[in-house]
Formats: structure tokens, C-alpha cells, sequence
């Protein structure tokens, strides 16, 4: 059995994917027009920087990925053409691989970052209502509980 969202539900979720379909949309456009990336760009180059070693598994990655991990065999070889990342076989798994952020990567990364940013900031301040605020706010605070709450809940030690 389904469980049906009310009126008032439905509207928030409505206003929500309407607020960051916006959003995402203008974030994609500045960043384009200031460092060429795209926005599946700059995710993967954010995630492959923050991992040890600055390179993750294809399966790994896939999992983090904000936009369709289907698409991630051609994200990955358009990155590889421009420099940023680079595949390779992984040691512990023969039959998989690797992507790995290239020095050419992070250093786009770095120059993308701060315009990212301000961008993320002029956006949200000024091209959203005070209700789409309001509802991102309030999805992205569940969000946050919830992987603080996964986080604390795999980091605590098992009891034997």
C-alpha cells in the first residue's frame, strides 16, 4: 500500500523540485561561463578532491554522484579528454577502475570553487523567494540529520 501525500505536502514537494530545478539551473549556467565546467563536472571533481588519495572506484562514485550514475562512464571519458581525471585499473580489484583527479583537475577545481560559491550564495539571496528558501531549508536540514545520524549510527562500535 501506498502511502498518498496530502495537499499540502504535494505543494512543498512541488515548490521544492520548482525551487531547485531553478537553482541548478542558474548554478550550471555561472559555472559554465566562468570555468567551462558543468555542474557533473564540478561534483566529480569535489568528490575525487575529498578522497583519499584523490581517486575513487567507478561503483564508489557512482553512489555519490547527484546526477544519474548511468551517465558516469561518459562523464568520466569527457573529463579524461579535457585533463581532469584520469582512469585507471585498480590494485585491489583487477576487474575494476579508478577515477583519479589529474593535477590539471584540482586546479580547475580550485579556480571554479570560489566563483562556484559566490554563485550558490547570489542565488540562493537573491533569485528565490522566501518560500523556496524556506522549503530547501528545510529539506536540506532533514538531509543533514539524517547523514549525521547514518554517519554517528556506522561509527559507533558494535557490541559483542
Amino acid at each position: 500500500m501506498t502511502e498518498s501525500l496530502n495537499p499540502e505536502r504535494l505543494a512543498s514537494w512541488r515548490a521544492y523540485i520548482e525551487s531547485s530545478q531553478r537553482l541548478f539551473t542558474q548554478l550550471e549556467e555561472d559555472l559554465r561561463a566562468d570555468s567551462e565546467l558543468s555542474f557533473a563536472d564540478y561534483h566529480v571533481l569535489v568528490l575525487l578532491s575529498e578522497a583519499p588519495g584523490q581517486r575513487l572506484r567507478m561503483g564508489e562514485l557512482a553512489g555519490r554522484l547527484v546526477f544519474s550514475p548511468s551517465r558516469l562512464t561518459y562523464q568520466i571519458s569527457s573529463m579524461q579528454k579535457r585533463g581532469l581525471v584520469a582512469k585507471e585499473s585498480c590494485p585491489e580489484d583487477r576487474r575494476g577502475s579508478e577515477a583519479v583527479l589529474t593535477a590539471a583537475g584540482l586546479l580547475t577545481l580550485r579556480d571554479a570553487a570560489p566563483h562556484h560559491l559566490a554563485s550558490v550564495r547570489t542565488h540562493l539571496m537573491d533569485d528565490l523567494d522566501d518560500a523556496e528558501v524556506a522549503c530547501l531549508t528545510r529539506v536540506f536540514e532533514r538531509l543533514g540529520r539524517r547523514l549525521r545520524a547514518a554517519r554517528d549510527a556506522s561509527s559507533t562500535p558494535a557490541d559483542n
